[in-house]
């Protein structure tokens, strides 16, 4: 018997510019700024209090969010805000939790 192999949904260069979000999302204080984002924009010096680290690491957090298309910025005067530039990566947290709960049952 012949086994059918699947065929990719998307192209290799999909998948690199998919694991390209992942990578940016995969620091615990990036997660913790796309969610903050998700309730609305926020300035720099917003995101630097809740995240707990100086604006420079702050700053360096949100270029590679911004990179991956994950935030976008607007200056105002002398203040950058960021607001998300793809609202529905806010989904992970659900699969987040669900993983999480899967994780509490195998224990």
């Amino acid at each position: 018997m012949k086994t059918e192999i699947a065929t990719p949904r998307h192209s290799p260069r999909e998948y690199r510019s998919g694991a390209d979000v992942f990578k940016a999302l995969g620091h615990s204080s990036r997660l913790l700024i796309v969610d903050v984002l998700a309730g609305g924009e926020r300035c720099v010096s917003d995101l630097t209090r809740m995240v707990g680290s100086d604006p420079s690491t702050v700053s360096n957090h949100l270029a590679v969010l911004r990179n991956v298309g994950l935030v976008v910025d607007e200056k105002r005067g002398q203040q950058v805000f960021y607001r998300l530039g793809a609202p529905c990566v806010t989904k992970i947290f659900r699969c987040l939790e669900e993983l999480r709960e899967a994780r509490e049952t195998l224990r």
